[in-house]
Formats: structure tokens, sequence, C-alpha cells
């Protein structure tokens, strides 16, 4: 790209809060939260998409990252009940809702024997009766059964819950786990860190502090983990750079994140339908910014599912540089929240051809970015 052979200051009309902020990019140099803050309030588009793809072909060149992957979603039966979720069924109401056993949950791993799957992603509800024993039961059985298979497992909203339960710290819960066969974390539950946003969509979940203390917990153990941010409903721009400062602040301790995620609210069948769902515009600002701000992540995901996959696909002109998994057809979180995509599968070809098609090499990675092969 010519922004990259000239530099981004180069970019005509830029005004001079935008050309100090190129200036910072082509340098290699960390933006301010006021500066973030600015991206989302005054620049245009065009501009944030040349930023951020300055920012993701210099790290990934043209290469674009995809896993072979599958979800176990163990009970979408839950004790919380968070006012943006269009998937769980409260505990007082479980009849609606689904249980699975460990043997049933062993059976799934065992439908994916002889194929090239690396990635086992388990996350569900908050069940009382699935408690930490349980699920070490459940990793070492799938462990016992596939031990090359990752697994990649339990939002801190989860965790917490079995630790607290338990009666563990989360050090000593988090090895429990770890010993058992767990070896990395998802990023969900995070919604949005500020805590008078979090009182009004989440009150009963785990907090800020608590989230990134689980998650700098398993960092310490030597076990990445990834992030989220729901976005597009009762936050506005600050709580935007306020959480991705906070996630760029314990990265800078840790190290241990891989992947952030932006997930955007969708209003099917919640609490919160009144609200309307941002456009497609403001989804292509927040993966831009979020190039841009968190500087120290090495990738930035687009969970196709959740935006579909002409969507997906214009995010890769966005910053992104990763489009998840081939999710084979077993997650429900997402189709039941009325997300563009209602059973989302994808071959790999199929997959492949998205990434071909916008010009981007694919890339098929491992959990930890890997390469598997390229093609």
């Amino acid at each position: 790209m010519d922004t990259l052979k000239s530099g981004l200051q180069a970019l005509p009309g830029l005004p001079p809060a935008l050309h100090a902020i190129a200036a910072k990019i082509d340098n290699g140099e960390r933006i301010s939260p006021a500066e973030g803050l600015y991206l989302f309030e005054s620049a245009p588009l065009a501009i944030l998409g040349a930023m951020a793809n300055h920012i993701r072909e210099k790290g990934h060149g043209n290469r674009t990252y995809f896993n072979r992957n599958f979800h176990i979603e163990p009970t979408n039966v839950c004790v919380f009940s968070c006012k943006f979720c269009s998937y769980s069924r409260l505990y007082a109401h479980r009849e609606e809702g689904w249980e699975l056993s460990i043997d049933e949950m062993v059976e799934k791993v065992k439908a994916y024997d002889g194929k090239p799957i690396t990635e086992v992603h388990v996350v569900g509800g908050v069940h009382p009766k699935m408690d930490i024993h349980f699920f070490a039961e459940l990793l070492k059985r799938i462990k016992a059964h596939r031990p090359d298979l990752h697994i990649k497992g339990f939002t801190a909203v989860e965790l917490d819950y079995m630790f607290r339960k338990a009666k563990l710290s989360r050090l000593e819960g988090m090895k429990l786990l770890r010993e058992a066969g767990l070896d990395s974390l998802p990023g969900g539950g995070a919604e949005i860190f500020d805590p008078s946003i979090r009182e009004q969509i989440c009150a009963d979940k785990v907090d800020a502090e608590g989230w990134l203390d689980i998650h700098a917990t398993a960092h310490s153990l030597g076990m990445h983990s990834n992030a989220t941010m729901l976005y597009g409903h009762l936050e506005n721009y600050q709580h935007r750079i306020d959480h991705m400062e906070r996630l760029r602040q314990l990265q800078d301790k840790t190290k241990g994140f891989n992947t952030f995620i932006p997930l955007k609210f969708r209003n099917h069948d919640n609490e919160m339908s009144h609200l309307p769902e941002v456009t497609a515009i403001e989804d292509m600002k927040v993966y831009a910014i979020a190039r841009i701000y968190l500087d120290n992540f090495p990738h930035i995901k687009a969970y196709w599912p959740m935006l579909g996959r002409e969507q997906a696909q214009l995010t890769l002109g966005f910053g992104v540089n990763d489009m998840d998994g081939t999710i084979d057809d077993s997650t429900k979180i997402y189709s039941m929240a009325g997300s563009e995509e209602q059973n989302p599968s994808l071959t790999t070809e199929e997959l492949v051809g998205m990434i071909h098609a916008v010009g981007r090499k694919a890339v098929e990675r491992d959990t930890l970015y890997n390469v598997v092969q390229e093609f």
C-alpha cells in the first residue's frame, strides 16, 4: 500500500491532531487515552482504516489467521442474569435449557476423531452443580482421549464462580484446572469494565478487577488468554477507551494476551432489546481503533458468526488479522442472540475462500498462533 511506502503522515488533508497521531504510529509510539478518544469522536473512517491497516500489515503482512476448532457448551443454565444475554436460562427455569453430562461432552470430542481439529473451546452458563471438580474431570477425560487437543475453556465469570464455590484462591483454582488439562482461557465475560455500566448490564457477575486478576493469574502460570469488549449498548467512547487502557496496562505487565476480540451487542430476545444495534460503520471504527490503541496485543480477531461473512471480510481492511475458526456449527451463543449467522459453520475451504476473496493470504494456526499450514 502507498501508505506503507510514504508513511501515514503523508495522507492528504490531515488536521494537526490526526497528523500527530499518524506520526506516532509511523514511529511505533503509543497513543494516549485522550488521543484514542479523539479517534472515536473525530477521525474519518477512511483515515482510521488506513492507520489500522498500516499497523496490521507492518505486523502480519497480508496474512490472515484462522484455526480448526469446535465448541462444547456444557449448559446454558446460569445463576446470573445479564441483561444483554439471549443465551442463558436462569437456574430457576433450568427445564428450558440444556445440561450435558461429562460422557456426553466426551462423545462430542470423539466425533472429531481423525479430523484435523486443533482446539476445543469449552464455554457455557454458570451452573451450580457443574463445579470445579466436575470440570477438572471433563478436562482429564478429554486429554486422556486426545492429548494433543488444545483446550481453551471457561470465561473469568465461570472461573470466579468455580473458585469461590470451592473455597479456593484464584491461584489454587487455576493450578488445579491447569494440571487437569486446561491450556488457555477465552476472553469472554469482560463486557465493559466501567463499574457504572457494569452495574446496569451485569451487576451480579465478577467485576473488572476480578476479571483482570483471573487473567493475570493464568498468565503467571504460563497460560495465554484472549480478551473481549462488548460494545454498542449503554457505553460511550470514554468507556471503550477505559476498557482498552486497562487491558493494555495488564498486557504491559504479563504479555499473556494473544488476541483482542470486539463483540457487537445484539438486541434479539433479551432485556436490552429496546436498544438499536450500531451500524457497520461503527463496527469498523471499533476494530480499527482497537488495532491502533492496543499496540501490545499481537492480534485482533473478528468473530465471523457474530458479524456475518461479508462484514467479517470488511474488517480485514480495518486492522483485523484473525477470522477465528471453522466453528463447525457447534456454538449457539450468538445465533440465539440474533447474529448474522444462524447456523455458524464453515468448511476450511469456505473460510479460506472468504479470506482470499478480499486479497488476503489464509494461514491456518493453532491456538497459540503457531503456523499449521499456509494456503
